[in-house]
């Protein structure tokens, strides 16, 4: 179905108009040992932009450097056309130890470099790609504000961050009048939850757009594996391949019986487990712009037909009941019948959950 990604919605508290999925830059280039070279990886962002994409993201630290090049030999002329947003913060070479980190010098020669490789003057979005545990959060807010008063950054963005620090950090912007975060990219997938628990309750209530990464889990959800070859081969002594060590850590009892689960879905419904991850993800969370990627054209436009599939009520069931994840202190507790009737003295009240009859 063409033009099915130009169903806009506006980007958090900004006027952006970005597409409901956005496209992730990460297998752009080689130097990492896999990925789609510059011919295939123009294939993906045509494929991405003429069914209606508008947004495409990427990282300084993405093999090497090599995926922003790639897309800033496609962008020339382009940038209009899209919304770019780029990451700093991980080193792309082991030259300097001021050269990653949150740090204004990391911030500003990562942004020269980024801005050099995509051939642009500015970018869309920065996001601080990792929190370092290490810089002064004043110091991150204040650089990101230089870099928008100077028009290098039009809208700054956190990665990978400790919900407390973030919402810190959006409030120390607000209260001083300076811009304020657009958006928050957190990892979510079916193997994935626990962002549920502070990451996308602070995102809803801050005023963050969110973003996701790894919908597939690292890609155990997209079928190349099965719940049966993975349990064989984690069990095995047989040397891990990079991809598999990616799967690896994501595979325990749990996340085996929610990919048995999925497999049962996409089973039933003819499509690919991937597509049915996709789609889930991106229902639980119906504010998500998933991010979606591939080496190939074809598994991208695989991946974007997830955004045509819509799971019955019984199909998001099970697979929510099976890869459902333990909300902890004070969550639930807050939750509980018996907390929920003491706040409310018994009365009815709306937002408690709780209800007299």
């Amino acid at each position: 179905m063409p033009n099915e990604l130009a169903r806009y919605r506006i980007l958090g508290h900004t006027g952006l108009r970005v597409a409901p999925i956005c496209l992730g830059g990460l297998s752009f280039g080689s130097s990492w040992g896999v990925g789609a070279d510059i011919e295939e990886s123009h294939r993906i962002i045509d494929l991405y932009v003429d069914r209606g994409g508008n947004f495409i993201d990427t990282a300084s630290v993405y093999n090497g450097g090599e995926s922003e090049e790639i897309l800033g030999s496609w962008l020339k002329g382009h940038h209009s056309r899209v919304v770019l947003s780029s990451k700093y913060s991980m080193a792309d070479n082991a030259m300097s130890p001021n050269e990653c980190g949150n740090s204004r010098k990391s911030m500003i020669f990562s942004v020269e470099k980024s801005l050099r490789r995509l051939r642009t003057d500015y970018l869309d979005i920065l996001y601080v790609h990792m929190w370092d545990n290490t810089t002064a959060a004043d110091e991150v807010l204040r650089g990101l504000q230089d870099l928008i008063a100077q028009g290098k950054i039009l809208y700054s963005g956190l990665s990978d961050t400790p919900a407390w620090q973030a919402s810190r950090m959006q409030a120390i912007a607000e209260t001083r009048g300076w811009s304020r975060f657009a958006a928050y990219q957190l990892e979510y997938s079916l193997v994935e939850r626990t962002a549920e628990r502070e990451v996308i309750p602070m995102c809803q209530a801050m005023s963050f757009a969110m973003t996701g990464w790894g919908l597939l889990g690292g890609g155990m959800l997209t079928g190349a594996y099965s719940a049966l070859e993975l349990r064989a081969r984690m069990s095995s002594a047989a040397t891990l391949d990079t991809a598999e060590l990616q799967i690896q850590r994501r595979v325990s009892a749990k996340s085996l019986i929610v990919l048995e689960t999925l497999e049962e879905i996409a089973s039933e419904l003819g499509r690919s487990p991937a597509q049915v991850a996709i789609a889930w993800a991106m229902r639980a969370q119906q504010d998500l712009i998933p991010l979606v990627g591939g080496r190939t054209a074809e598994q991208v436009a695989g991946n974007l037909d997830a955004l045509c599939l819509s799971l019955d009520v019984q199909h998001f069931k099970r697979l929510a009941e099976a890869s459902a994840v333990e909300l902890g202190f004070p969550h639930e507790m807050l939750s509980s019948d018996y907390v929920k009737k003491a706040l409310s003295g018994g009365f009815d009240v709306p937002g408690l959950g709780f209800t007299s009859e």
